[in-house]
């Protein structure tokens, strides 16, 4: 199974929109493996978007990411990382699909409510920046053979 980091950004948070955000997940057959509410602090934030360094919007990414309190989480699932990026939809909300978080929540890039891995390498280097091994948990649930026909 296939595991992607989901970051709901402060502005969701603020905006109350945590579990609505969370839910979309969930309804899409990931499952929940790990989850924190976090305060993310300047380090990790630059830590977690090193790979920024240099660019015009690295500042303002640090500091919206640290603005405010977050949810990260591991989902996992079969392409849960395709799934998760289709669901939040693209980065920019104005162009993304209806029915996807951004659109549907979203106004602006800078406010577009949740972050998720980009692929699988990027998807092991940030979970593991914000959990240890040990922090995430593998289950099955009853209903995964009704979401995918591979369910070992």
């Amino acid at each position: 199974m296939e595991r992607t980091l989901i970051i709901v950004k402060p502005d969701a948070v603020q905006r109350g929109l945590t579990g609505q955000v969370i839910h979309r997940f969930e309804r899409r057959g990931l499952r929940i493996v790990a989850m924190k509410f976090i305060q993310i602090t300047k380090d990790l934030a630059q830590r977690h978007y090193a790979v920024h360094k240099g660019k015009p919007f690295y500042e303002p990414l640090v500091d919206y990411i640290t603005s405010g309190p977050v949810v990260v989480m591991v989902l996992e699932g079969k392409n849960a990382i395709q799934i998760a990026r289709r669901t939040m939809g693209v980065t920019n909300p104005a162009e993304a699909a209806p029915g996807t978080i951004r659109a549907d929540f979203g106004v602006e890039i800078g406010r577009n409510l949740v972050h998720g891995s980009d692929g699988s390498e990027t998807a092991e280097s940030e979970i593991s920046t914000f959990f240890d091994e040990s922090e995430t948990i593998s289950w099955k649930r009853e209903l995964d053979r009704w979401i995918s026909e591979d369910t070992d």
